[in-house]
């Protein structure tokens, strides 16, 4: 279908005519926008080809036939912080108020590998999230909460393969084999060195665990998924949309090859590889990401990787609204911030969604700010109308048009991967972390310089404004009580099983055998992460990145 010449020529005189804001009318991520899209904008566009239908390839559309009409996304509201028994109460809480899903935050020492009374953790223990040092915490973390009748998402990377052990025994402990259990791992270690610096040992090795999980999952925890490819964290780190997108799906490429290379049939794993992106606050832009992404991996994994089982083409994705984006100025703006962002992940097709709450740069979140937080979701849900229809804006000129220019510039961006010889190559070579830092400048020179409004920010600011909200404090005795119970812990082990089981990893890790099942073991010996990390960390020493300037 093409436009009337006579019309667009007589709009677009009239538009030259008439004043326009003095603004820069582009994306968050800088790219231009047109004024307006017509049907010239899709003179290639071909409905079967380019869209299709719900649950059909390439699935632009959405994943599932009914989508929304089938079943809403899964509410999962991201906590953790102190102790497993303080955390354990705001699941309850959570689950009180209608969340369907948990996911757990744990403390930087968690994140890093380190045991709470490592000297590294002094200080740490239970700030930004949850401390988990055994399977005696993880227990504690699930007390009172069917872990087979519940999904849990774990946002873990560098020991991720050890937090996963620790699930499925709590599990066992509950009676509940690992194959009913149902989650996410994160388990993305590449993005961890390109932007979120939460790794354990060099790229290569880390490489190897992830497609032991892979292996060993497939076999004996069917229904989890054992890696949620992350651009979050790259969108975090400064990104633009685009980079987020390509740099993503980059790494998703990455871990198909590394099992394929591994020996493992493509199907065999590939259904259970689940994604999690940032919803930010350029609304269209955000919601083209999604549909670009889905349409990018189908054609992929059915063309290049020549993925058989039609579950291999789904690209399946949680999503959290966008942590860096929220304010301290005039922290309730941030209410409205994450309401928007939620509605873009929802017509982008998500399915599983976390809303920030509003007090989240200054604490961790108070149960009236999480309540809020979740609520917005309900309120998408039920009040909206957004789900009745699947995929609403499809056919936009617009989103169409956007659509398609995200793909363009994700496939010139594989190729510059490509030609520094794949995502380790190009993580050794810096060339991700240049990239994330040069958008990162350009965004916050115009924040400074005012091209861009940030509203409480750079404008819109009330004079003598203060801040007066509640904010949840960790109390000091978390880390104290984590030490003593370590402390109490070692006494009463079989310290010889633990020695005996931590031997055999490190065989195993030296060798070719798969770690997973020796990571189980020495779980269920009550070893602890940190002794279970050293082990990694002694086979496979140190990894520093590059330099950048």
């Amino acid at each position: 279908m093409k436009t009337g010449k006579n019309g667009r020529h007589q709009w677009e005189h009239a538009y030259k005519r008439e004043k326009k804001r003095e603004c820069s009318f582009t994306t968050v991520s800088g790219a231009e926008v047109k004024p307006l899209h017509t049907p010239d904008d899709l003179a290639a566009f071909e409905y079967e080809r380019d869209l299709g239908y719900p649950g059909s390839f390439p699935f632009t559309r959405g994943v599932y036939p009914t989508m929304y009409r089938g079943q809403l996304w899964t509410m999962r509201q991201f906590a953790g912080m102190g102790s497993a028994r303080d955390t354990n109460q705001r699941y309850h809480f959570l689950l009180g108020h209608g969340t369907t899903g948990l996911s757990v935050a744990f403390d930087m020492p968690t994140l890093m590998g380190y045991d709470s009374d490592h000297p590294f953790s002094e200080g740490e223990v239970g700030r930004c999230g949850v401390a988990i040092d055994s399977v005696e915490d993880m227990n504690i973390l699930f007390d009172g909460i069917p872990l087979g009748e519940i999904s849990t998402s774990m946002t873990i990377n560098g020991p991720a393969s050890i937090l996963f052990a620790f699930y499925i025994v709590v599990g066992e402990e509950q009676g509940v084999s690992s194959e009913k259990l149902r989650g996410t791992i994160q388990n993305d270690i590449l993005k961890e060195y390109i932007a979120q610096k939460s790794w354990l040992v060099p790229p290569e090795p880390s490489m190897r665990i992830i497609t032991d999980i892979m292996a060993f999952a497939s076999e004996y925890v069917p229904k989890w998924n054992t890696i949620s490819i992350s651009g979050y964290h790259i969108r975090e780190a400064g990104s633009t949309a685009l980079q987020e997108l390509a740099f993503t799906l980059a790494d998703g490429f990455a871990y198909v090859e590394a099992g394929m290379k591994a020996g493992l049939d493509v199907d065999t794993f590939a259904p259970r590889l689940s994604f999690f992106f940032n919803a930010h606050n350029d609304f269209f832009e955000e919601i083209a990401k999604y549909r670009a992404a889905r349409r990018i991996w189908a054609r992929e994994m059915k063309n290049k990787y020549k993925a058989k089982d039609p579950r291999s083409w789904l690209m399946r994705f949680h999503t959290q609204t966008a942590g860096c984006s929220l304010t301290a100025q005039q922290p309730e703006n941030n209410i409205v911030r994450t309401a928007y962002q939620a509605l873009s992940a929802v017509l982008g097709g998500t399915q599983s969604l976390h809303t920030n709450s509003m007090d989240e740069t200054y604490a961790l979140p108070t149960e009236k700010a999480v309540r809020i937080a979740l609520r917005t979701q309900q309120l998408i849900a039920h009040e909206s109308g957004v789900p009745n229809v699947i995929d609403p804006l499809a056919g936009s000129y617009f989103v169409e048009a956007l659509t398609n220019e995200m793909e363009r510039g994700a496939y010139e961006y594989f190729e510059q991967v490509e030609k520094l010889g794949g995502v380790i190559k190009a993580i050794e070579h810096g060339f991700f972390q240049r990239e994330i830092a040069e958008a990162a400048k350009r965004y916050q020179r115009e924040i400074e310089t005012n091209e861009r409004i940030v509203v409480g920010v750079n404008d819109f600011v009330l004079e003598n404004e203060k801040t007066e909200i509640p904010l949840l404090k960790i109390d000091p005795r978390v880390e104290q009580e984590q030490r003593e119970n370590l402390r109490t812990l070692r006494e009463r082990r079989d310290n010889e099983r633990v020695r005996e089981s931590l031997e055999a990893l490190e065989n195993a890790a030296r060798g070719t055998d798969n770690v997973m099942p020796r990571i189980l073991e020495s779980a269920r010996s009550r070893a602890t992460l940190g002794e279970i990390c050293d082990v990694f960390r002694g086979v496979y020493g140190r990894w520093e990145e590059p330099k950048i300037f």
